[in-house]
């Protein structure tokens, strides 16, 4: 069976448009990955910040405690 030009142009036009689909495929996939990366880089620094954070509380939680124990009731009590 031998193709028409009619076929192959149409072969060739679907071709064509399957490769730009994969580019545009492609490239959605890198930004995409672009942007992952970056919201893990992202929230490894929030957890940093947040253990940070979190051992702060604790310590000043700790410390207030023990002075309001110490400390003598306000005078109009």
């Amino acid at each position: 069976m031998k193709m028409n030009d009619q076929q192959i142009q149409t072969l060739e036009k679907r071709i064509n448009d399957l490769e730009c689909q994969i580019s545009f495929q492609e490239h959605t996939i890198e930004t995409l990955n672009e942007a992952l990366a970056r919201q893990q880089q992202t929230i490894s620094e929030m957890q940093i910040q947040m253990k940070y954070v979190v051992n702060k509380v604790k310590t000043m939680n700790e410390s207030n405690l023990a002075s309001q124990s110490e400390e003598a009731p306000p005078p109009h009590y």
